[in-house]
């Protein structure tokens, strides 16, 4: 077997040349300016009621729509025109509906508005509540466009924006103009309304006390999630290592290391035994280990992002090239963690280290210029604003994180909700899945802003400017074999933006795309149904595909795309060999616990 024992980075070097100061920092008033922090301590307040949204940054995108919009009179013509009409056409689908309930509609909702689906929004006088209400929307999409002039994203702020305020006051909202909930309250006599209001006060109180909601109780840590049998082999400062015992006689030699984002819990990738892809893998007969990130808080505030490539990934290399000698390593990243993998592997390309045999992305970005819609929270007033408000505790609360990702699906997340529990009575049961996405975490104050400055406003990473170690980083020298997978609904990670990997990279990379989103896509077991995806290899020397390009050429199969992940880690794996010890406790890798560990637990 060939000796990958690493020849540039180890975490040791890394902790034994770093300065105490650099090791542990509280101090955060270096970078101010005289009376600075007075300003950081007014927005820190202001951030409690604007929901850590700025002001400022609203303000500017409403007045540059307003300005360009007020020098456009053909495009304030244009609009006055459409809005007309609309209008024309609906009094048009009044007329006929009178007589024709079956007639064809006027206008259409988006495709993810399911709103109005129910077959009682057919029937008078629904039927014009819920065409109504399209319309209007149909016209602030054509009032809030792009006059010209005008920022691309403030235009999409202002859209945005809009649309929220809109979805406010849809008529399914509201008791008295939704045929849904009409029905159920003639049918229960308005039990519904009353099972609604214990629902809503049980929240309030629930939210109040910051308990997580009715049902999470049913998924305990380390009992029902998160229970794939293991041990914590390793654990520092920011990480603990997990490593899971076998279940099979013998292994193939290459270990995996997963790296999943430090935005959530690792156990989404160890969810119920039925959809665990950590189970899959060691029952398949691979060894598996997985970082489990610590949950920051305020003595935290000064990590960055190098901190969690040395910590995190080289310190967990270190361990396993001690537990496991003499092996490369498939390395997986999921989401935020498979863009720090990509920071790592591109270092250590340009040193020569080639500890990493594979590399698999799930839902990774390395372009962020099209970084889906939490972009429309991302500009230099909103950075600063977020700053002033990390910068009292030290850390991103989660829940913060957490409005933000259900503001961007409000119609599915806020007020589909609303209507179902409060209005119609009828409280939706909690899957796995839906009560780690409650299990919140937070993020330390300099990492998240070095993570929105230099990806998403600067862009560093593509462009060769992304320091790791004091080297900038080019993901051109990267020529590991990759399996990168998309999503198709996912509004995080867009497809198309993680499909730009190959414009980067000049390894091999297979390319998947599965239904579902940013979650629900990676937690796709075999068996799950109505599961589908594409894939397709695009070896070194093949031409370019555009992404649409990709779409009509890659083959389609149904079901799950785990298997075929599978058969390609076992392609670029050796022959199998007897199942490894856990941890190395002579080389300084005892073993500390059982699996899940302690940091999972921290809240």
């Amino acid at each position: 077997m060939r000796d990958v024992t690493p020849k540039i980075f180890h975490f040791g070097e890394y902790m034994q040349k770093k300065k105490p100061s650099e090791q542990n920092t509280s101090s955060n008033s270096s970078f101010f300016y005289k009376g600075e922090e007075y300003d950081y301590m007014f927005r820190s307040w202001l951030g409690q009621y604007t929901r850590w949204l700025s002001p400022a940054s609203y303000c500017l995108a409403f007045t540059d729509w307003m300005m360009d919009l007020a020098i456009s009179p053909a495009k304030q013509a244009n609009i006055a025109a459409k809005a007309i009409t609309y209008h024309y056409q609906f009094m048009q689908y009044v007329a006929q509906s009178i007589f024709d309930k079956n007639c064809a509609v006027c206008t259409h909702g988006l495709e993810y508005d399911k709103r109005f689906e129910n077959k009682l929004w057919v029937e008078f006088p629904f039927n014009l509540y819920s065409q109504y209400f399209l319309l209007c929307e149909k016209i602030w999409t054509e009032a809030s466009s792009d006059p010209g002039g005008m920022n691309k994203h403030h235009h999409h702020m202002v859209n945005f924006t809009g649309r929220q305020i809109l979805d406010m006051f849809s008529p399914s909202n509201f008791p008295w103009t939704n045929p849904e909930v009409l029905q159920a309250t003639f049918n229960e006599g308005g039990l519904n309304l009353v099972r609604g209001g214990n629902y809503l006060l049980n929240d309030i109180y629930r939210k109040y006390k910051k308990l997580p909601p009715v049902g999470t109780e049913h998924y305990q840590v380390g009992m029902n999630v998160a229970a794939t049998k293991g041990k914590v082999v390793y654990r520092n400062n920011l990480i603990e290592l997990i490593q899971y015992e076998p279940t099979t006689s013998t292994v193939y030699a290459e270990p995996i290391l997963f790296i999943p984002a430090w935005i959530m819990k690792y156990y989404i990738l160890d969810l119920s035994e039925h959809n665990s892809l950590v189970k899959y893998l060691v029952d398949k007969g691979h060894t598996v280990f997985m970082i489990s990130w610590k949950n920051p808080d305020s003595e935290d505030r000064n990590l960055s992002m190098t901190d969690y490539i040395n910590l995190g990934i080289f310190a967990a290399i270190d361990a396993i090239n001690q537990i496991i000698p003499k092996q490369q390593i498939h390395a997986v990243g999921y989401c935020l963690g498979g863009t720090l993998l990509m920071m790592a592997a591109a270092y250590m390309s340009s040193t020569n280290d080639n500890r990493l045999k594979t590399i698999t992305l799930f839902a990774a970005q390395v372009d962020f210029k099209e970084a889906g819609e939490l972009l429309l929270f991302v500009d230099e007033s909103q950075i600063q604003y977020l700053e002033s408000i990390m910068w009292k505790k030290g850390y991103l609360d989660g829940k913060q994180m957490a409005s933000t990702f259900n503001m961007l699906r409000s119609v599915d997340l806020i007020w589909s909700k609303v209507v179902r529990e409060y209005l119609i009575g009828q409280q939706e049961d909690i899957n796995d899945l839906m009560a780690w996405n409650y299990d919140t975490t937070r993020l330390p104050y300099k990492m998240h802003s070095q993570y929105l400055r230099k990806l998403f406003i600067n862009n560093d990473l593509v462009q060769g400017n992304f320091k790791v170690n004091k080297s900038n980083v080019a993901l051109h020298d990267v020529a590991t074999p990759l399996f990168s997978v998309g999503t198709v609904k996912d509004h995080i990670s867009p497809w198309k933006s993680v499909y730009k990997i190959h414009l980067f990279i000049k390894s091999e990379i297979t390319f998947v795309l599965t239904s579902g989103g940013h979650n629900a896509g990676i937690v796709s077991e075999p068996g799950h149904p109505n599961r589908n995806f594409q894939i397709l290899t695009h070896h070194r020397n093949d031409k370019y595909l555009t992404a649409k390009k990709w779409l009509e050429t890659a083959p389609t199969f149904d079901g799950s795309w785990w298997p075929k992940w599978h058969e390609w880690l076992a392609k670029h794996s050796i022959e199998q060999f007897a199942t490894p010890p856990i941890g190395a406790p002579e080389k300084g890798y005892p073993i500390l616990c059982d699996a899940p560990g302690t940091y999972v637990f921290q809240r």
